[in-house]
């Protein structure tokens, strides 16, 4: 059976443009209206990520870090975020859920006792940014066994030979950083530079979707939609945090942003 990841990267290329991927940090800024918002983006996200809020997130900007802090302060807790998916999953049955965090946090809860819950919770994929190749090879296969998409990373600076394993390893999908920095810095890199890296990627295994992420704002998205899928985070971070600052209402500024992400890698035939 064909995963929703999957699926969901088939009917975008079937409307001609990238998937488009949100990232939101569960329980920011509480986990009633982290979910609230969650539901909402997803009406033009095509895979919402959802982040583990961490102390020490070693990839992420301050945008993110600031969305993380929050709901820690907040008290979200492992098992919260589990709760957030599965309600989220029990609305939205069709759309694909990945979640994204860090491995000790993994280690910490037990992995098999994280995976189960995975699973039990309709939990579509997952990114463990600090388990790389090769030593994820058991995880990502305990992943596949429960039907849990495992997402390889690569990056810039991944050589021909390590590039060619990852990809012949990955599941229904590849995140591309395409910079060396922290989420939601500055695109440091020419979009035509980032597309070119990504077509050799893409050269290794044509069916494998890849999806670029760090660096895409309303301002660079439309530059980079030849790409399968497109990964916004910081964006989406740094409008809650001014909807808070400002008493505006965090859900439906949201949304606007990414209905306007949207709109902006529509292909030109289905815009209105």
């Amino acid at each position: 059976m064909t995963s929703l990841i999957n699926q969901a990267f088939k009917k975008a290329k079937n409307e001609k443009r990238p998937a488009l991927l949100t990232y939101t940090v569960a329980g920011d800024n509480t986990k009633k209206k982290s979910l609230e918002i969650l539901k909402s983006i997803a009406n033009y996200a095509d895979i919402c990520e959802l982040g583990f809020p961490h102390n020490t997130p070693i990839a992420d900007g301050g945008q993110i870090q600031t969305s993380a802090y929050r709901a820690i302060k907040n008290g979200i807790k492992i098992n919260d975020v589990f709760s957030i998916a599965k309600d989220f999953k029990k609305s939205k049955k069709t759309k694909p859920i990945i979640l994204m965090g860090y491995y000790n946090m993994i280690f910490q809860y037990n992995e098999n006792k994280f995976l189960d819950k995975c699973k039990n919770v309709k939990v579509d994929g997952l990114i463990v940014v600090d388990l790389p190749y090769p030593e994820n090879k058991k995880f990502a296969a305990k992943c596949k066994r429960r039907g849990i998409n495992f997402i390889q990373l690569v990056s810039p600076t991944t050589s021909s030979l390590r590039l060619k394993k990852i990809i012949k390893s990955s599941h229904d999908m590849v995140y591309y950083i395409s910079m060396l920095s922290t989420t939601g810095g500055k695109l440091k890199v020419s979009p035509k530079k980032i597309l070119e890296r990504y077509s050799k990627i893409k050269n290794h295994n044509k069916s494998k979707n890849v999806v670029i992420g760090f660096g895409i704002t309303e301002k660079t998205i439309k530059s980079l939609k030849k790409a399968d899928g497109l990964v916004v985070g910081s964006e989406i971070c740094k409008e809650i945090t001014n909807s808070i600052k400002k008493r505006q209402n965090a859900v439906t500024n949201v949304t606007n942003v990414v209905r306007r992400l949207k709109n902006k890698i529509k292909w030109i035939g289905l815009q209105k």
